[in-house]
């Protein structure tokens, strides 16, 4: 059984920082397209991802709006996915989600699978 696991949010100040971790059981984390999703309370979960990476080429995507501040990596080793977060602006609280597959799709392994969220709060 494939399981995502979540971990790393928190409250945070605006200009802080924030790592999120995926890890997962069942599967090797190195062996999919990891993304990260984001969703606002009371409202449907973000279609594209935050971020993603590639598991073949090590292809990465960001939002436009978290370009230069986000930075998201592989622990092999640890079968972990992260999600480097700096200089967070103040924002409405967000659940943060990692899921094996990327949209926009990017080129790599996918399997429909998503954890159960970590959720992330900036205040200003």
């Amino acid at each position: 059984q494939v399981q995502l696991v979540e971990s790393g949010g928190g409250s945070v100040q605006s200009g802080g920082s924030l790592r999120l971790s995926c890890t997962a059981s069942g599967i090797v984390l190195d062996n999919y397209v990891i993304g990260w999703f984001r969703q606002a309370p009371g409202k449907e979960r973000d279609r594209v991802s935050v971020s993603c990476i590639g598991n073949s080429d090590g292809i990465t995507h960001y939002l436009d709006s978290v370009k230069g501040r986000f930075t998201i990596s592989r622990d092999k080793a640890k079968n972990l996915v992260y999600l480097q977060m700096e200089n967070l602006p103040p924002a409405d609280p967000a659940v943060y989600y990692c899921a094996t597959l990327c949209r926009p799709v990017i080129n790599g392994q996918y399997l429909d699978a998503w954890g159960q969220g970590t959720p992330v709060t900036v205040s200003s």
